[in-house]
């Protein structure tokens, strides 16, 4: 993306747009100053937390450090810096989320930043009543009864060891309800069948199938056999498992941020449960453990996620609530414009 500065000034020059929205390319906001007349827009789809940690020093008093902040990402900038810069010199900051959800966190960010911050909602896909032609999974999941079917998707960039991705298939099976998989191959392997422990792939073949491919995370949410979803918790997962299904929520968080959005999800919203983990490590006992808990019926604390599940499913998907946000977004934009003239 850097490579393609000259290119970008050129065309900015040429055209003279309104805004430039942007999320890495840091060298946006001083560009557009040297043109003169396009406001920057540092856009930004993860949760406002985050934004604000990554902006400000106490993210380089963590040892160790989240993720890869302080690798170089790009020539002589490490990812830190790079969204450090971005912060400090747009114009305004909108965020992926509702001030319903999430509106803590957009004003704290806001008094930190010292910067507007605006809300785009979550912009989340329509669900459409396609069947689920990929893989044969529509026919597979009519098998089992409703709301039995555990379904655990990790999203692209999640690559477990060895030893957690048997953890995982292990804990799947431990509870005894037929479940679908998503994942990628584990580390320092050419296949996800090389990776199996001994003797799965024979006692699982009815109840489990395992895919190492992108599938249709949506349609599978709310197809009526699907009772459970165990989530890594990525934002794009977070909103659509909290706004666009009924499933009951268990999450496995791999990444700093994703963490953030299970602590939101199971402390602040309380529709699910994070699975425990032991040094950094979950185990198939917990996982299974996690799973169980969400699925019975009987359960008190699933009862009670299921049903602040519901309410929350209820408003975000409430007739022009995310239109509205829109809406109020190009509003804004609008706004910051004729505080130019």
């Amino acid at each position: 993306m850097d490579e393609l500065y000259d290119e970008i000034k050129s065309f900015l020059e040429n055209l003279k747009p309104h805004f430039v929205i942007f999320d890495f390319a840091y060298w946006i906001p001083e560009l557009a100053l040297q043109i003169g007349g396009i406001k920057t827009v540092s856009y930004r789809v993860v949760c406002p937390d985050k934004t604000t940690f990554m902006t400000s020093t106490a993210a380089e008093l963590v040892k160790p450090p989240p993720g890869h902040l302080f690798d170089e990402y790009g020539k002589g900038v490490t990812f830190l810096e790079r969204m450090q810069k971005s912060r400090a010199g747009c114009d305004t900051i909108p965020l992926k989320t509702c001030r319903e959800v999430e509106g803590t966190f957009g004003d704290f960010a806001a008094k930190q930043l010292e910067k507007p911050i605006l809300y785009t909602g979550a912009v989340l896909p329509e669900l459409k009543n396609e069947p689920l032609e990929e893989h044969g999974l529509s026919n597979r999941l009519e098998k089992f009864e409703p709301g039995s079917v555990v379904f655990c998707a990790l999203g692209s960039q999640t690559i477990l060891q060895n030893k957690q991705f048997q953890e995982l298939v292990l804990g799947l099976e431990l509870t005894e309800s037929p479940f679908l998989l998503a994942v990628k191959p584990p580390e320092e392997t050419n296949s996800i069948e090389e990776a199996l422990p001994e003797g799965f792939k024979q006692r699982a073949k009815e109840k489990g199938l395992i895919l190492d491919c992108w599938v249709p995370q949506l349609k599978i949410l709310s197809h009526k056999s699907v009772g459970c979803f165990v989530s890594h918790c990525g934002y794009g997962s977070m909103w659509e498992s909290l706004a666009l299904c009924d499933c009951q929520l268990v999450f496995l968080p791999r990444f700093f941020d994703h963490l953030l959005n299970a602590r939101l999800m199971e402390h602040e919203l309380k529709v699910g449960v994070e699975v425990e983990e032991e040094n950094d490590l979950f185990t198939k006992e917990n996982l299974c453990k996690a799973v169980k808990c969400m699925m019975d019926k009987d359960s008190q604390i699933a009862c009670s996620m299921k049903e602040n599940h519901r309410k929350w499913k209820e408003l975000l998907s409430s007739p022009g609530f995310m239109s509205n946000y829109i809406d109020n977004f190009i509003h804004n934009l609008h706004g910051l414009l004729l505080e130019q003239t």
